[in-house]
């Protein structure tokens, strides 16, 4: 993925043992925030957690974007909440895409967004933020997971140029050689490949697609971008709606977050990314790759650089970090203040470990303490 900064990088020691810990606890997923059970395990995990928060002035604060952090929101929701009654957060999914197309439009105070702002992006926040511009603070990591619903198969391996293949309707069967070349052993079916990609603009297929740009060998032709571009296939929206069109159609692949994967109880495909043996759709493999992840942003922007071609021995390649997209300078007066409480919230301690039970991230103590030193900076 193209970050929009061209800056120093840092190197970004990663307490793997910290994200191993946390992203292993069980999961849940789904786009929809009016399940009883969802709000009554996020008001449980906010209650905990409620009593390290400083509430801002009040008012209501809204934000949209990244389906792949609802949840996580629900748990932030449900503790500010409950310490603050004077504040209402209140955050609408629809994908990174439409997220950063309402934050620059001004309808919204932050926007979750999968991926980095684009230059372009950057340069429309300008007309919102008036004496500032968007910057990206990450919040939380996770891993993709590509998963897969195929007939008499309970294990899979593919590979960088075969992925690309399969979701750009290059490789249409199950039984390709291609496929079958990295599965020996594995009776895979002569049936067509139902691969479904997201229909709306997703900062989950920006991560996809950036995958894809360096570790294809060329068979991914497009750039990495939010947008799908690659031909045929199904689409469904929200990592919600993709995981459920897996679950429900034979033959079917496609590409969520793990704890989408794990809610629906969906397999996913370990990748050969040239290491000694295939990797993994796991915590320990998800935090050798995040161990290596370099800060690209300057400044206040702490947007991140990830290694989507990594051959390290059990280092996962499909990885992405969650980001809320705000002001540096120029927020809005009448939110300004419960922005800046809600985020460092999020950002502390207790915000990181609530969200920890829900197959999210916590973010290593090195990255947050560099988020919660730009939060009071925010004007």
């Amino acid at each position: 993925m193209k970050l929009q900064r061209n800056g120093r990088s840092k190197a970004l020691a990663i307490g793997a043992v910290a994200l191993v810990s946390t992203l292993s606890l069980s999961a849940c997923g789904t786009d929809d925030n009016t399940s009883s059970s969802n709000g009554a395990s996020a008001a449980s995990s906010g209650a905990a957690s409620a009593a390290s928060i400083a509430c801002g002035k009040g008012g209501q604060l809204l934000g949209a974007g990244s389906t792949a952090q609802t949840n996580a929101v629900d748990v932030w929701k449900a503790a500010y909440g409950s310490a603050c009654s004077s504040s209402t957060i209140t955050y609408g999914g629809g994908g990174s895409g439409a997220g950063v197309q309402q934050f620059n439009q001004g309808k919204v105070a932050f926007a979750g967004s999968d991926s980095a702002l684009k230059p372009a992006e950057v340069d429309a926040s300008k007309a919102v933020c008036k004496t500032g511009q968007g910057i990206n603070l990450p919040m939380v990591g996770g891993l993709i997971s590509i998963v897969f619903h195929v007939d008499g198969v309970d294990k899979l391996v593919l590979d960088g140029p075969t992925v690309a293949k399969i979701f750009d309707s290059q490789i249409t069967k199950w039984n390709d050689p291609a496929i079958a070349t990295l599965n020996p052993g594995v009776t895979l079916p002569d049936a067509p490949i139902q691969a479904i990609h997201r229909s709306d603009d997703s900062g989950t297929t920006a991560n996809l697609t950036g995958y894809l740009a360096k570790a294809s060998g060329g068979a991914w032709t497009y750039p990495a971008s939010k947008t799908w571009a690659g031909k045929g296939g199904q689409s469904a929206n929200g990592s919600a709606g993709v995981s459920a069109q897996v679950k429900q159609v034979p033959n079917s692949i496609g590409y969520v977050e793990l704890s989408y994967a794990q809610t629906n109880n969906l397999k996913s495909a370990a990748i050969n990314t040239g290491a000694s043996k295939p990797v993994e759709a796991t915590a320990e493999n998800a935090a050798t790759t995040f161990a290596k992840a370099k800060i690209a942003g300057t400044g206040s922007d702490l947007a991140l650089s990830l290694d989507y071609a990594t051959k390290d021995e059990g280092a996962y390649p499909l990885v992405l970090v969650t980001y809320e997209i705000v002001c540096d300078k120029g927020n809005k007066a009448d939110t300004l203040d419960t922005l800046k409480s809600f985020l460092t919230y999020t950002i502390s301690d207790s915000g990181q470990q609530a969200i920890g039970a829900k197959g999210y991230v916590p973010l290593p103590k090195e990255l947050a303490s560099k988020v919660q030193a730009v939060i009071p900076t925010l004007a």
